[in-house]
């Protein structure tokens, strides 16, 4: 007989044991079992609570950006201005919950998987384009016409400091990564953003 209760604790300890286990391999390639195992399971009730390895994989990205958005919003929740907004999505795009070395490889798996997964793919889109929106808010008032341009290149930038990211060894330096962003956005809006 199942225990009640139990489904939502294993399937957030099946989400946090995917995301490990991809940043851990560095690509799609684990099994259910690896998964299961690092979360203290069977593979059978993984299969059981999501299905599929592709459910599991969609979940943790799920996962990924839930944490994500509340911390952009809750970041933008006290942030006035364009220059301080602009700071606080960079900050929370960085931050040590987001830049996980665990993450950060989530992240460009997730990437990969929307290439041939729609529901992965929908999922990307909705990121990028609520990313871009709240750039174009900050960036309207700071960059004018060429908003659209600066919001697109800071996009790519953060998706570029993730990639490169993955290629170095130690721990990532959110506050390196927030620097980079902030070189670029202050060549753009010669040098608005302090």
């Amino acid at each position: 007989m199942p225990k009640l209760g139990m489904e939502p604790i294993r399937k957030a300890a099946l989400v946090k044991a995917t995301i490990t286990e991809i940043g851990r391999v560095g690509s799609l390639d684990v099994t259910v079992s690896q998964i299961a195992k690092r979360a203290g399971m069977s593979s059978a009730l993984a299969h059981h609570y999501f299905g599929s390895k592709e459910e599991i994989f969609l979940a943790a990205m799920r996962h990924v950006l839930t944490l994500y958005g509340a911390e952009v919003r809750g970041a933008l929740a006290v942030a006035e201005g364009p220059e301080a907004r602009l700071r606080a999505i960079l900050a929370a795009s960085f931050s040590a919950g987001n830049f996980r070395r665990e993450v950060v490889g989530a992240w460009l798996n997730f990437y990969v998987l929307a290439q041939t997964v729609p529901e992965a793919k929908r999922l990307l889109a909705i990121y990028q384009g609520r990313l871009r929106s709240n750039l174009l808010v900050c960036l309207r008032p700071l960059a004018g016409d060429r908003a659209r341009e600066v919001a697109e290149g800071l996009g790519a930038l953060i998706d570029g400091l993730y990639l490169r990211e993955v290629l170095k060894s130690g721990p990532p330096d959110g506050a390196a990564a927030v620097s980079v962003a902030l070189d670029y956005l202050n060549g753009q809006l010669k040098g608005r953003v302090a």
